[in-house]
Protein backbone atom coordinates (compact mmCIF):
# COMPACT_ATOMS: atom_id res chain seq x y z
CA UNK A 1 0.00 0.00 0.00
CA UNK A 2 1.61 3.15 -1.15
CA UNK A 3 1.55 5.63 1.62
CA UNK A 4 4.28 8.98 2.91
CA UNK A 5 5.62 6.59 5.61
CA UNK A 6 6.02 3.19 4.44
CA UNK A 7 6.32 3.63 1.08
CA UNK A 8 6.01 0.38 -0.29
CA UNK A 9 4.36 -0.09 -3.86
CA UNK A 10 0.26 -0.38 -4.79
CA UNK A 11 -2.17 1.89 -5.09
CA UNK A 12 -2.61 4.21 -2.06
CA UNK A 13 -5.73 3.56 -0.27
CA UNK A 14 -8.46 5.50 -1.53
CA UNK A 15 -9.88 8.81 -0.31
CA UNK A 16 -13.77 10.17 -2.01
CA UNK A 17 -12.61 12.91 -4.50
CA UNK A 18 -14.26 14.86 -7.55
CA UNK A 19 -12.06 17.39 -8.80
CA UNK A 20 -9.19 19.22 -6.24
CA UNK A 21 -10.45 22.54 -6.47
CA UNK A 22 -8.90 24.96 -3.97
CA UNK A 23 -7.60 22.15 -2.26
CA UNK A 24 -3.93 21.99 -1.69
CA UNK A 25 -4.05 25.67 -0.40
CA UNK A 26 -5.64 24.12 2.89
CA UNK A 27 -2.70 22.29 3.16
CA UNK A 28 -0.28 25.59 3.77
CA UNK A 29 -2.58 26.52 6.59
CA UNK A 30 -2.59 30.67 6.92
CA UNK A 31 -5.98 29.37 5.34
CA UNK A 32 -9.14 30.09 6.41
CA UNK A 33 -9.04 30.57 9.86
CA UNK A 34 -6.07 29.86 11.99
CA UNK A 35 -6.10 27.31 15.37
CA UNK A 36 -4.31 29.57 17.76
CA UNK A 37 -2.37 27.95 19.96
CA UNK A 38 -3.37 25.69 23.10
CA UNK A 39 -6.90 25.78 21.53
CA UNK A 40 -9.60 23.88 23.19
CA UNK A 41 -11.69 20.70 21.51
CA UNK A 42 -14.38 23.22 21.04
CA UNK A 43 -12.20 25.77 18.80
CA UNK A 44 -10.34 22.69 16.63
CA UNK A 45 -13.75 21.33 15.82
CA UNK A 46 -15.29 24.27 15.09
CA UNK A 47 -12.63 24.86 12.12
CA UNK A 48 -12.86 21.17 11.25
CA UNK A 49 -16.46 21.94 10.36
CA UNK A 50 -15.65 24.87 8.51
CA UNK A 51 -13.56 23.46 6.65
CA UNK A 52 -16.07 20.80 6.07
CA UNK A 53 -18.55 23.47 5.02
CA UNK A 54 -16.01 25.04 2.56
CA UNK A 55 -15.54 21.61 0.59
CA UNK A 56 -18.90 20.87 0.44
CA UNK A 57 -19.61 24.34 -1.40
CA UNK A 58 -16.57 24.44 -2.99
CA UNK A 59 -16.77 20.81 -4.92
CA UNK A 60 -12.99 20.34 -3.72
CA UNK A 61 -12.25 16.71 -2.98
CA UNK A 62 -12.89 14.78 0.49
CA UNK A 63 -10.00 16.26 3.40
CA UNK A 64 -9.16 13.56 5.84
CA UNK A 65 -8.37 16.26 8.52
CA UNK A 66 -7.96 15.50 12.11
CA UNK A 67 -9.11 18.19 14.83
CA UNK A 68 -6.73 16.61 16.91
CA UNK A 69 -3.82 16.87 15.36
CA UNK A 70 -3.41 20.49 17.58
CA UNK A 71 -4.29 19.08 20.85
CA UNK A 72 -1.55 16.03 20.25
CA UNK A 73 1.57 18.49 20.41
CA UNK A 74 0.86 18.95 24.33
CA UNK A 75 0.68 15.10 25.02
CA UNK A 76 3.29 14.08 22.33
CA UNK A 77 5.68 17.20 23.19
CA UNK A 78 6.12 15.59 26.97
CA UNK A 79 7.36 12.19 24.94
CA UNK A 80 9.06 13.44 22.20
CA UNK A 81 11.26 16.24 24.17
CA UNK A 82 8.99 19.15 22.84
CA UNK A 83 8.60 20.95 19.50
CA UNK A 84 11.56 22.40 17.74
CA UNK A 85 10.25 23.04 14.35
CA UNK A 86 6.53 23.27 13.05
CA UNK A 87 4.99 24.71 9.97
CA UNK A 88 1.49 24.85 11.34
CA UNK A 89 -0.98 21.84 9.70
CA UNK A 90 2.17 20.57 7.89
CA UNK A 91 4.68 19.33 9.85
CA UNK A 92 5.98 19.00 13.43
CA UNK A 93 9.18 17.98 14.29
CA UNK A 94 10.31 16.93 17.57
CA UNK A 95 13.44 17.40 20.07
CA UNK A 96 14.42 13.43 19.94
CA UNK A 97 13.44 13.79 15.73
CA UNK A 98 9.76 12.27 15.84
CA UNK A 99 8.29 13.65 13.21
CA UNK A 100 4.34 14.26 12.54
CA UNK A 101 2.69 14.96 9.23
CA UNK A 102 -1.51 15.24 9.66
CA UNK A 103 -3.25 13.43 6.32
CA UNK A 104 -4.88 16.84 4.97
CA UNK A 105 -4.17 16.10 1.25
CA UNK A 106 -5.74 12.86 -0.21
CA UNK A 107 -3.82 9.64 -0.68
CA UNK A 108 -5.10 8.46 -3.96
CA UNK A 109 -4.71 5.08 -5.96
CA UNK A 110 -3.26 5.55 -9.25
CA UNK A 111 -6.44 4.31 -10.76
CA UNK A 112 -8.27 7.45 -9.40
CA UNK A 113 -9.15 10.65 -11.12
CA UNK A 114 -7.49 10.21 -14.26
CA UNK A 115 -7.26 11.69 -17.51
CA UNK A 116 -9.23 10.00 -20.13
CA UNK A 117 -6.85 7.54 -22.32
CA UNK A 118 -3.78 8.00 -19.57
CA UNK A 119 -3.17 4.56 -17.82
CA UNK A 120 -1.07 4.79 -14.39
CA UNK A 121 0.92 2.29 -12.80
CA UNK A 122 2.90 2.31 -9.52
CA UNK A 123 6.65 0.79 -9.54
CA UNK A 124 9.39 -0.18 -7.40
CA UNK A 125 12.36 1.87 -8.26
CA UNK A 126 14.68 0.84 -5.32
CA UNK A 127 13.23 -1.25 -2.47
CA UNK A 128 16.21 -0.31 -0.14
CA UNK A 129 15.26 3.18 0.48
CA UNK A 130 11.52 2.63 0.00
CA UNK A 131 11.90 4.89 -2.98
CA UNK A 132 9.06 4.68 -5.78
CA UNK A 133 7.36 6.29 -8.49
CA UNK A 134 4.10 6.63 -10.23
CA UNK A 135 3.82 6.26 -13.88
CA UNK A 136 1.58 7.88 -16.12
CA UNK A 137 1.23 6.37 -19.48
CA UNK A 138 -1.49 8.44 -22.62
CA UNK A 139 -2.48 6.08 -24.92
CA UNK A 140 -0.58 6.76 -28.63
CA UNK A 141 0.88 5.02 -31.38
CA UNK A 142 4.41 6.20 -31.73
CA UNK A 143 7.63 7.00 -29.47
CA UNK A 144 6.68 9.68 -26.59
CA UNK A 145 9.32 12.03 -24.24
CA UNK A 146 9.82 10.86 -21.00
CA UNK A 147 9.08 13.32 -18.12
CA UNK A 148 11.20 12.70 -15.09
CA UNK A 149 9.28 14.90 -12.70
CA UNK A 150 9.55 15.57 -8.56
CA UNK A 151 6.69 17.18 -6.91
CA UNK A 152 7.02 20.04 -4.25
CA UNK A 153 6.68 20.69 -0.54
CA UNK A 154 9.85 22.28 0.71
CA UNK A 155 11.26 18.81 0.26
CA UNK A 156 9.54 17.86 4.20
CA UNK A 157 5.76 17.45 2.54
CA UNK A 158 4.25 16.00 -0.47
CA UNK A 159 4.01 12.86 -1.97
CA UNK A 160 3.57 11.32 -5.74
CA UNK A 161 0.57 9.60 -4.66
CA UNK A 162 -1.06 13.17 -3.57
CA UNK A 163 -4.85 13.85 -5.44
CA UNK A 164 -3.51 16.94 -6.57
CA UNK A 165 -0.23 15.82 -8.49
CA UNK A 166 -2.44 12.85 -9.54
CA UNK A 167 -4.68 15.17 -11.35
CA UNK A 168 -2.24 17.41 -12.59
CA UNK A 169 0.19 14.96 -14.07
CA UNK A 170 -2.24 12.54 -15.49
CA UNK A 171 -3.73 15.55 -17.42
CA UNK A 172 -0.01 16.88 -18.43
CA UNK A 173 0.88 13.67 -19.57
CA UNK A 174 -2.46 13.57 -21.66
CA UNK A 175 -2.58 17.12 -23.13
CA UNK A 176 1.63 17.27 -23.61
CA UNK A 177 1.22 13.56 -25.42
CA UNK A 178 4.54 12.62 -23.06
CA UNK A 179 5.04 9.33 -20.76
CA UNK A 180 5.45 10.79 -17.06
CA UNK A 181 7.50 8.93 -14.02
CA UNK A 182 6.24 10.84 -11.00
CA UNK A 183 8.88 10.10 -7.80
CA UNK A 184 8.26 9.69 -4.84
CA UNK A 185 11.68 10.90 -3.36
CA UNK A 186 12.97 10.65 0.70
CA UNK A 187 11.65 13.72 2.35
CA UNK A 188 13.44 15.77 4.89
CA UNK A 189 13.94 15.93 7.97
CA UNK A 190 14.73 12.40 8.05
CA UNK A 191 16.53 12.52 4.70
CA UNK A 192 18.33 15.73 4.65
CA UNK A 193 20.04 16.81 1.17
CA UNK A 194 21.17 15.46 -0.60
CA UNK A 195 19.07 12.56 -0.31
CA UNK A 196 16.38 13.87 -2.40
CA UNK A 197 18.68 14.32 -5.46
CA UNK A 198 20.11 10.81 -4.63
CA UNK A 199 17.02 9.73 -5.22
CA UNK A 200 16.55 11.90 -8.39
CA UNK A 201 19.64 10.35 -10.04
CA UNK A 202 19.00 6.71 -9.19
CA UNK A 203 15.71 7.21 -10.77
CA UNK A 204 17.40 7.91 -13.78
CA UNK A 205 20.04 5.40 -13.21
CA UNK A 206 16.88 2.55 -13.07
CA UNK A 207 15.27 4.17 -16.14
CA UNK A 208 18.55 3.26 -18.23
CA UNK A 209 18.32 -0.16 -16.49
CA UNK A 210 15.18 -1.42 -17.64
CA UNK A 211 16.02 -0.03 -20.95
CA UNK A 212 19.24 -2.08 -21.19
CA UNK A 213 17.84 -5.03 -19.59
CA UNK A 214 14.65 -4.83 -21.79
CA UNK A 215 12.33 -5.83 -18.80
CA UNK A 216 9.22 -7.43 -19.69
CA UNK A 217 8.05 -5.96 -16.64
CA UNK A 218 8.25 -2.59 -17.47
CA UNK A 219 7.69 -3.04 -21.16
CA UNK A 220 3.79 -1.51 -21.24
CA UNK A 221 6.15 1.88 -21.08
CA UNK A 222 8.98 1.57 -22.00
CA UNK A 223 8.04 0.58 -25.67
CA UNK A 224 6.14 3.90 -26.00
CA UNK A 225 9.42 5.63 -24.60
CA UNK A 226 11.97 7.86 -26.86
CA UNK A 227 14.84 7.53 -24.83
CA UNK A 228 16.50 9.80 -26.56
CA UNK A 229 14.19 12.65 -25.29
CA UNK A 230 14.51 12.61 -21.61
CA UNK A 231 13.10 15.74 -19.57
CA UNK A 232 13.75 16.96 -15.85
CA UNK A 233 11.20 18.45 -14.09
CA UNK A 234 9.23 19.44 -11.05
CA UNK A 235 7.30 22.30 -8.84
CA UNK A 236 9.13 24.20 -6.01
CA UNK A 237 11.56 22.06 -4.10
CA UNK A 238 11.01 19.19 -7.39
CA UNK A 239 12.20 22.09 -9.66
CA UNK A 240 15.20 22.35 -7.30
CA UNK A 241 15.45 18.63 -7.00
CA UNK A 242 15.58 18.81 -11.33
CA UNK A 243 17.60 21.45 -11.64
CA UNK A 244 20.31 19.87 -8.87
CA UNK A 245 20.37 16.47 -10.93
CA UNK A 246 21.07 18.00 -14.19
CA UNK A 247 23.94 20.09 -12.26
CA UNK A 248 25.19 17.05 -11.45
CA UNK A 249 25.43 15.60 -14.84
CA UNK A 250 26.71 18.82 -16.22
CA UNK A 251 29.41 18.55 -13.56
CA UNK A 252 30.16 14.95 -13.68
CA UNK A 253 33.84 13.83 -15.05
CA UNK A 254 32.57 12.14 -17.67
CA UNK A 255 30.08 13.08 -20.23
CA UNK A 256 26.36 12.90 -19.43
CA UNK A 257 25.82 10.92 -22.94
CA UNK A 258 28.52 8.37 -21.54
CA UNK A 259 26.63 8.23 -17.97
CA UNK A 260 23.23 8.05 -19.48
CA UNK A 261 23.26 6.38 -22.88
CA UNK A 262 20.76 5.18 -23.82
CA UNK A 263 19.62 7.76 -22.26
CA UNK A 264 19.73 11.30 -23.33
CA UNK A 265 18.73 14.33 -21.47
CA UNK A 266 17.47 16.98 -23.76
CA UNK A 267 15.94 19.42 -21.34
CA UNK A 268 14.50 20.58 -17.65
CA UNK A 269 11.45 21.64 -16.46
CA UNK A 270 11.38 24.20 -13.57
CA UNK A 271 8.10 25.64 -12.15
CA UNK A 272 8.62 28.22 -9.58
CA UNK A 273 11.95 26.96 -8.66
CA UNK A 274 12.54 26.77 -4.69
CA UNK A 275 15.44 28.64 -4.03
CA UNK A 276 16.78 31.05 -1.51
CA UNK A 277 19.16 33.19 0.10
CA UNK A 278 20.67 35.33 2.95
CA UNK A 279 20.04 38.39 1.82
CA UNK A 280 16.06 38.48 0.55
CA UNK A 281 14.65 39.94 -2.50
CA UNK A 282 12.23 42.70 -2.96
CA UNK A 283 9.67 39.79 -3.94
CA UNK A 284 10.50 38.28 -0.52
CA UNK A 285 10.19 41.13 1.02
CA UNK A 286 7.04 42.79 -0.05
CA UNK A 287 5.15 40.86 -2.95
CA UNK A 288 1.58 40.55 -2.77
CA UNK A 289 0.35 37.54 -2.62
CA UNK A 290 -3.14 35.92 -3.45
CA UNK A 291 -4.65 34.11 -0.72
CA UNK A 292 -4.36 30.85 1.09
CA UNK A 293 -0.74 31.32 -0.37
CA UNK A 294 1.16 27.89 -0.48
CA UNK A 295 3.97 29.55 0.31
CA UNK A 296 5.14 31.79 2.57
CA UNK A 297 8.86 33.63 3.61
CA UNK A 298 8.34 32.16 7.05
CA UNK A 299 7.69 28.66 5.54
CA UNK A 300 10.12 28.73 3.35
CA UNK A 301 12.58 29.72 6.22
CA UNK A 302 11.18 26.93 7.80
CA UNK A 303 11.74 24.24 5.32
CA UNK A 304 15.63 24.94 4.48
CA UNK A 305 16.17 24.63 8.35
CA UNK A 306 14.56 21.42 8.11
CA UNK A 307 15.70 20.40 4.52
CA UNK A 308 19.97 21.65 4.76
CA UNK A 309 22.32 20.28 6.21
CA UNK A 310 22.59 20.85 9.80
CA UNK A 311 24.55 24.32 10.19
CA UNK A 312 24.37 25.02 6.22
CA UNK A 313 23.65 28.69 5.75
CA UNK A 314 21.13 29.92 3.24
CA UNK A 315 24.05 30.56 0.58
CA UNK A 316 24.30 26.90 0.49
CA UNK A 317 24.65 25.81 -3.28
CA UNK A 318 21.37 23.90 -3.10
CA UNK A 319 20.34 26.65 -2.07
CA UNK A 320 21.68 29.21 -3.46
CA UNK A 321 22.75 28.42 -6.80
CA UNK A 322 24.26 31.87 -7.69
CA UNK A 323 25.76 32.71 -4.22
CA UNK A 324 30.02 32.64 -3.12
CA UNK A 325 30.66 33.25 -7.17
CA UNK A 326 28.87 30.58 -8.26
CA UNK A 327 27.22 32.78 -11.38
CA UNK A 328 30.28 32.43 -12.62
CA UNK A 329 30.80 29.30 -12.69
CA UNK A 330 27.52 28.45 -14.57
CA UNK A 331 29.38 28.79 -17.54
CA UNK A 332 31.53 25.54 -17.44
CA UNK A 333 28.55 23.60 -16.49
CA UNK A 334 26.80 21.45 -19.18
CA UNK A 335 23.36 22.10 -18.87
CA UNK A 336 20.68 21.31 -21.43
CA UNK A 337 17.67 23.39 -22.66
CA UNK A 338 15.84 25.06 -19.68
CA UNK A 339 12.30 26.19 -19.13
CA UNK A 340 11.51 28.10 -16.48
CA UNK A 341 7.87 28.88 -15.07
CA UNK A 342 7.66 31.75 -12.89
CA UNK A 343 4.36 33.42 -11.19
CA UNK A 344 3.96 37.32 -10.70
CA UNK A 345 2.87 36.86 -7.24
CA UNK A 346 4.85 34.47 -5.69
CA UNK A 347 7.48 35.29 -3.34
CA UNK A 348 9.93 33.51 -5.41
CA UNK A 349 9.31 35.74 -8.79
CA UNK A 350 12.69 37.83 -8.12
CA UNK A 351 15.06 35.04 -7.29
CA UNK A 352 13.63 32.66 -10.45
CA UNK A 353 14.10 35.98 -12.58
CA UNK A 354 17.73 36.62 -11.03
CA UNK A 355 18.14 32.87 -11.92
CA UNK A 356 17.14 32.82 -15.46
CA UNK A 357 19.22 36.26 -15.97
CA UNK A 358 22.35 34.08 -14.60
CA UNK A 359 21.84 31.43 -16.86
CA UNK A 360 21.57 33.30 -19.55
CA UNK A 361 24.61 35.53 -18.97
CA UNK A 362 26.29 32.06 -18.88
CA UNK A 363 25.44 31.21 -22.38
CA UNK A 364 22.39 28.57 -21.39
CA UNK A 365 19.56 28.38 -23.18
CA UNK A 366 16.84 29.53 -21.09
CA UNK A 367 13.11 30.08 -21.70
CA UNK A 368 11.56 32.24 -19.16
CA UNK A 369 7.93 32.01 -18.81
CA UNK A 370 6.19 34.86 -17.13
CA UNK A 371 2.76 33.95 -15.70
CA UNK A 372 0.36 36.89 -14.65
CA UNK A 373 -1.80 37.34 -11.56
CA UNK A 374 -1.39 33.94 -10.07
CA UNK A 375 1.28 32.54 -7.21
CA UNK A 376 3.07 29.77 -6.36
CA UNK A 377 1.67 26.50 -6.79
CA UNK A 378 -1.28 27.85 -8.46
CA UNK A 379 -1.56 24.94 -11.26
CA UNK A 380 -2.34 23.09 -8.14
CA UNK A 381 -4.38 25.29 -6.17
CA UNK A 382 -6.69 26.32 -8.29
CA UNK A 383 -7.12 29.28 -6.09
CA UNK A 384 -7.98 32.51 -8.36
CA UNK A 385 -10.35 32.52 -11.47
CA UNK A 386 -7.13 33.39 -13.99
CA UNK A 387 -5.38 29.41 -12.31
CA UNK A 388 -7.05 27.07 -14.94
CA UNK A 389 -6.20 29.68 -18.20
CA UNK A 390 -2.77 30.06 -16.66
CA UNK A 391 -2.46 26.05 -16.14
CA UNK A 392 -3.68 25.73 -19.64
CA UNK A 393 -1.32 27.86 -20.73
CA UNK A 394 1.70 25.93 -18.55
CA UNK A 395 0.81 22.75 -20.21
CA UNK A 396 0.87 24.28 -23.77
CA UNK A 397 4.02 25.97 -22.88
CA UNK A 398 5.77 22.36 -22.24
CA UNK A 399 4.20 20.61 -24.84
CA UNK A 400 5.62 22.91 -27.21
CA UNK A 401 9.22 22.72 -25.05
CA UNK A 402 9.29 18.83 -25.36
CA UNK A 403 8.74 18.52 -28.71
CA UNK A 404 10.26 21.06 -30.44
Amino acid sequence: MVSEESAEVDCAPTYGMNRLGSLFGLIFLNLYIKTPRGSNIHTTNYRYHYLTHLMRTSRMATISFDPRFNLKAGRNAHQHGGVVEEIEGLIRVYKDGHVERPPIVPIVPCTMGLERGVTANDVVIDRYTSLWARMYVPSCSGKLPLLVYFHGGGFCVGSASWSCYNEFLSSLASKANCVIISVNYRLAPENRLPAAYEDGFTTLMWVKQQALNGSSEHKWWLKLCNLSSIYLAGDSAGANIAYNVATRLGSSGSSESTILRPLSLKGTILIQPFFGGEALTWSEKYNNQPPNSALTLSAADAYWRLSLPPGATRDHPWCNPLANGAAARLRDLRLPAMMVCVSEMDILKDRNLEFCSALIRAGKRVETVMHNGVGHAFQLLHNSQLSQPRTHDMMSRIKAFINE
